[in-house]
Parts: C-alpha cells; structure tokens; sequence
C-alpha cells in the first residue's frame, strides 16, 4: 500500500527483518532501515527469512534518524513500543500530510527506541495489548504484521 510503511530503527536481528521484508513486499510496503543495524544485510539468515522476495523489496537505508527524519514530519509518524498505554488500534494510521505515507516505526530487538524519542514523540506512541503473566514484549516482526494489517484494514475500509 502506498499510504503506509515501515521503518525499522536499529534492527538487531537479521531473521526478523528477513521476515518483515517478505511480509513487505507481500503486502506492497515500502521498508526503511534506520542505522546502525547490528548485522549486514548481505548475511545469509536475512535472505534465508525474506525468500526469494528479498529481491523484490522496496528499501531504504537511512544513515541515521535525523537522515530519515529528512523525509518524514512529525504528523505523518506513528511509533509502536511497550512503553506506553495507548493502543495500537487507537491509532490513525494516517498521514496529515496529504503526500506522505504514514510511517509505521518500531525500535531494536534489543533496546527499543531511545530515550529522547520516547520523550519526543510520547504523543504518538502506541502499543499492542499483552495478557500474559510473564511477558515482556512480543517477537518485532510479529508486532510489525499486526500493526500493518491493522493499518491495511482500516485504509481499505475507509
């Protein structure tokens, strides 16, 4: 879908961006990598998840947050952590801007966000419910497809 894509800022894993870039170019979705990821796109276990869609894939690697930040204002990001309380199907899934998608923004495995973009952006923070006893968070690339198909379905049916 042209209104919506992902970004993926300091991805740590190579199998869930893997995953994620098949679930992309399955679903039409533009990815973006915000460095530094902590591995090389070149390594065989990003390429082993995304298939032989890898190819397919619309990708853009940024060098940094400020680079993407060059492409995208404020209005037209939503960012999705265990951080916050407001829920994801709360969420607009819709760019202000009339010739911006919305951006889709999930942080690393590992760390999340960081901490000036919690601050910055609490306003447009989202999460996904959990009802477990023991849970922390869920898989990234899990997270990134429920979100996504929640964003294609209220676009669709709108």
């Amino acid at each position: 879908m042209d209104n919506l894509e992902i970004v993926l800022f300091n991805p740590q894993i190579p199998q869930n961006t893997g995953n994620i870039g098949r679930l992309c170019v399955n679903t039409n979705t533009k990815l973006h990598l915000v460095k530094p990821i902590g591995f090389s796109l070149e390594e065989k276990y990003v390429k082993r998840s995304g298939l032989d869609y890898w190819q397919y894939l619309n990708l853009t690697v940024h060098d940094s947050w400020e680079d993407f930040k060059k492409i995208a204002d404020i209005e037209s990001m939503f960012f999705f952590s265990t951080k916050t309380d407001k829920i994801f199907w709360d969420c607009s899934y819709r760019s202000k801007t009339l010739d911006k998608p919305a951006y889709l923004i999930f942080g690393s495995e590992t760390s999340g966000l960081t901490p000036q973009m919690y601050n910055d952006y609490k306003e447009r923070l989202y999460t996904i419910p959990m009802f477990g006893k023991h849970c922390r968070s869920y898989n990234l690339s899990n997270s990134v497809a429920v979100v996504l198909f929640e964003g294609l379905r209220r676009n669709l049916s709108e």
